[in-house]
Order: structure tokens, then sequence, then C-alpha cells
């Protein structure tokens, strides 16, 4: 009899928990897969094709071990509420999640080692979205148009960013970098090269309409300030030696900005859209304007330059509607 009620405890333990088990995951049957040519007997999800909002990525598809997500696999899925990445994935391909605008939370595995370009481009109801240590490299505009995320953490591990990547990320007011990150940091919520040489991002949604750029500061990166929206005046200092493309694009707020005689370079766009920005002065060092620097900047009234400068590109003062 002794034995007989442990033969029916052991079962109804297996019954409960099989069911809890098969439950961690989604079924393999919601995923189409492929090969992965780079490891032995793994494979890529190449197409989500389930109804759950909630998706669970199953770590084995048909006893291989799932090593990457494939290019667009989730691409515009409007179902999708969030995504758990397992431990086997090292890989998160370009446009996986792009415009999957119901989206709002992300676990990434801790073996991802790469996050591909636009991956998370166009989910606006984005929020959450953890960055494991294990991750190297974030590919250009991943994040680009998350405009609900506040805030996000680069670990310790990553040693590239692409540019663009909080393009158009309205809500961002924090961006914090691991301290024992060998390539970046940050200070105040902004992102900066490790000895802060180079300000690579300032978040959109930061708070303050004045802003000085730190005296270290020798290159201020591409979209490095583009859409902040808050910003009405910008103090850079004379260490300042280049300004990258669509530095300051889309700041509509933006109405004054000095720019200081070390500079040499102005990239393309680089104010392009400021529709508040009244007059700009580019110093003598300067020799040659990119394309559409002034691209509607619609009250913009006087632009003063030296006779240094040899070349303007195109389109330069397009749409520049007040009497310029």
């Amino acid at each position: 009899m002794k034995n007989n009620k442990m033969i029916i405890w052991f079962v109804l333990v297996i019954t409960v928990i099989i069911p809890v088990y098969a439950q961690q995951y989604d079924s393999e049957k919601d995923f189409e897969i492929d090969w992965d040519p780079d490891v032995n007997d793994g494979v890529i999800i190449t197409k989500y094709i389930g109804s759950k909002k909630e998706v669970r990525i199953p770590p084995k598809i048909q006893n291989y071990p799932v090593t990457r997500i494939g290019k667009e696999a989730f691409k515009s899925n409007q179902n999708i509420t969030s995504v758990t990445i397992p431990d086997s994935v090292t890989s998160i391909g370009n446009e996986a999640f792009r415009n999957c605008r119901s989206l709002t939370s992300v676990i990434i595995g801790n073996s991802v080692t790469r996050i591909g370009d636009i991956v998370f481009h166009g989910c606006n109801k984005l929020t959450r979205v953890n960055i494991p240590n294990s991750v190297i490299e974030i590919g250009s505009s991943s994040f680009s148009w998350c405009e609900s995320l506040v805030s996000i953490t680069i670990p310790e591990s990553v040693t590239n960013i692409g540019g663009n990547i909080f393009w158009q990320c309205t809500s961002l007011t924090t961006i914090n970098v691991d301290i024992g990150n060998t390539v970046y940091s940050s200070q105040d919520g902004i992102l900066y090269n490790k000895n802060k040489t180079a300000l690579v991002s300032y978040p959109a949604g930061k708070k303050g309409s004045t802003f000085t750029i730190p005296n270290s500061i020798t290159t201020i990166g591409d979209s490095a300030f583009s859409t902040c929206t808050s910003l009405t005046n910008v103090i850079m200092p004379n260490s300042v030696t280049s300004i990258g493309g669509l530095a300051f694009a889309y700041c509509a707020n933006l109405k004054s900005i000095t720019i200081p005689s070390s500079v040499t370079s102005i990239g393309n766009s680089a104010f392009a859209d400021c529709t508040s920005l009244i007059s700009v002065t580019i110093p003598n060092s300067v020799i040659s304007i990119g394309e559409a620097i002034f691209y509607g900047c619609t009250s913009l009234v006087s632009v003063t330059m030296s006779n240094n400068v040899t070349s303007i590109g195109a389109g330069t003062f397009v749409d520049c509607t007040s009497s310029l």
C-alpha cells in the first residue's frame, strides 16, 4: 500500500511539472527555421507565425539549438507585446523586430553578442529592454523611433555602437554606461566615448533649455543632439573641431548656437529642420559646407560666413523660407 501511494504521488508530481515546463516556451510550430551556416546543427528563426502576445522563444527546435533570430523575423508583427530570447541565441538580425508597434518589453538572453541594425526601429511602445553583458555590438538605428523608451543601460561588454542608435527616442532622458566599459562612458545621462572627447548621444527627452558642451569634447557625433526639442541654446567650447551629420537636426526650439573658430568640419544636414534657428555665424576655420546643412530652417534670417568658404553643398538653404 505504501509503495502504491508513492507511485500515485510520483505520477501526480510529473503530471503537474510537465505542463508547467511546457508552458515556459512557445510551440515549435510557431516558428519557421533554417540552418545556421556558422554553427553546426544550429538553427535560425526566420519567421514567427504564431498568434501569442507574449512570445517565449524555445532554446531548441526539433532538438537543434536556436542560435540566431534572423533578419526581419518578427518585422511588423502588431500582435506581440513581449519577447523573451533564450540564452542559446547569440545574435539578433537586422530589422528583427522593426515596427512591432505593440511590443513593450524585450528580455535578451545572456549569450547575445550582436544586436543588428534597425532591430527595434519603430517599436514606439517599447519601455523595457535589457542589454546583457554578453553584447559587444549594437547596430545603427537599433532603437530609432522607440518613442516610449525612457532609459537604457549600456553594459561594460559593448565596444561598438552604430550611428543614429536613439534617433527620435523622444522620451529618452537617461543613457547609462557601466563604469567598467572601456570604450564608452556616461555623465548626467549623456553618452560619451570613454575619455569624453566625443559626445555620442544627448537624450532627446532630457529636460533643460541650455546645455554647455564639456571643454574636453573635440567631436560632436552624427545625430548627437537630433530631435532634442527642449534645447533652445547650446554652448560649444573652442575644443570642438568637428560637428557630425544631422548633429542638431530636428531641434525644433534651438534658437541660438555659436560655432567656435576651432571647428573645421560640419557634416551634412547638421542643422536641418531647426525651425526656430534665427542666425548662425560660420567661423573662418570652415572652408567647406556640406549638403543640406540648413535645410528646412524656416526661421533662419542670417548666415554669416567668411571668404574662406570655397564650396557650399547642394540643398543647404532649401526651404529656408524667411528672408535670408
